[in-house]
């Protein structure tokens, strides 16, 4: 097996002890497993994702804390949207976004205010700092986490 997968194997477990919500420290996770923070990093980035069900939350400082929630599937309405949060990929414009927001209002996924945050949100204008090369993708990934939280 490989490193990567007893890692994940190891998250999973700690998961299902702690009932789906998990805050663990990265740099004492490493050391447990012989590796470097990073591959905790690519381990919770690959395998604990919106679309596989798992909402995270990093802070950085005092060795980098990592709250991963397992989002449970009993509503159906839950279900339809992450097959929402499943269709926008990995990149995301600015004008396929407004119509996804506009269209998740339009269903009844999310209210006016909602809406109009989240378009700010994921905004040019708010990512100008972001260079335009990456802008889309980390434009999906704020829509993908907006919607998981």
């Amino acid at each position: 097996m490989k490193t990567s997968d007893m890692i994940g194997a190891v998250i999973l477990k700690m998961l299902d002890d702690a009932d789906g919500d998990l805050e663990l420290k990265r740099n004492e996770l490493a050391q447990q497993f012989g590796v470097v923070p990073s591959q905790i990093n690519y381990v919770i980035s690959s395998r604990f994702t919106p679309e596989q069900g798992f909402r995270i939350e990093s802070r950085r400082g005092g060795g980098g804390y990592i709250k991963i929630t397992r989002v449970t599937f009993a509503d159906e309405r839950y279900r339809q949207l992450m097959h929402v949060v499943n269709g926008i990929g990995n990149e995301l414009t600015q004008f396929d976004a407004f119509l996804f927001l506009q269209n998740l209002e339009a269903y009844g996924f999310i209210d006016k205010q909602t809406h109009k945050l989240m378009r700010a949100a994921v905004s040019d204008n708010t990512l100008s700092a972001v260079p335009a090369e990456i802008r889309d993708k980390v434009r999906a990934s704020i829509t993908k986490n907006m919607l998981m939280a």
